[in-house]
């Protein structure tokens, strides 16, 4: 039986705490594994730990526990980002989008979000593939920068391009350098 959205967009609550750096990688990977196509430039444009600042200031999420290189950031700052992401993609101005956040519990706000990247949690990317052992195991790599690659084994829902390219623009991210890009 295939799980809900709901359960397996919860399963990204182990990856918590992050820093903000962490924390925009991961909506940006997600919301890019859903294939949701930007509406216009600031919306495509990739949360930075610098945005994720803003939106704390400008009241749009909650503020994190810790103050500056030491804020963390859990699930629930996860799911108000996806949702300015996913909205910005939809072409919602950031004070429309805090008008109706300011409106939605959390549980609505999860469900919300489930079903905006249901393609992407129901791609399975999160599950371990079980490996037929008498084949032998092939691998695709990406190179994400010089000395950095990703190695996904080709029977791994998660070699997907579009998941191959969202984890290589996660790590890119992660490694908070643009001269990467």
């Amino acid at each position: 039986m295939a799980e809900s959205p709901v359960a397996l967009l919860r399963t990204h609550a182990k990856h918590a705490p992050w820093n903000a750096r962490g924390l925009a990688a991961h909506a940006t990977a997600l919301v890019d594994a859903a294939g949701l196509r930007p509406t216009n430039a600031s919306a495509r444009a990739a949360p930075t730990a610098r945005a994720v600042r803003f939106y704390v200031a400008s009241g749009l999420l909650d503020h994190p526990d810790g103050t500056g290189t030491g804020a963390i950031y859990g699930y629930r700052h996860l799911l108000q980002l996806l949702s300015i992401k996913i909205r910005q993609r939809e072409g919602q101005s950031l004070e429309a989008i805090k008008k109706q956040m300011k409106d939605l519990t959390g549980d609505a706000l999860e469900r919300k979000i489930a079903r905006s990247l249901a393609p992407a949690l129901g791609s399975g990317a999160h599950a371990i593939a079980k490996p037929d052992d008498d084949a032998p195991l092939r691998w695709r790599r990406l190179p994400v920068a010089s000395g950095i690659e990703i190695h996904v084994r080709e029977d791994s829902t998660a070699a997907g391009d579009d998941a191959m390219l969202a984890m290589r623009e996660a790590v890119r991210s992660a490694l908070g350098r643009e001269d990467l890009r």
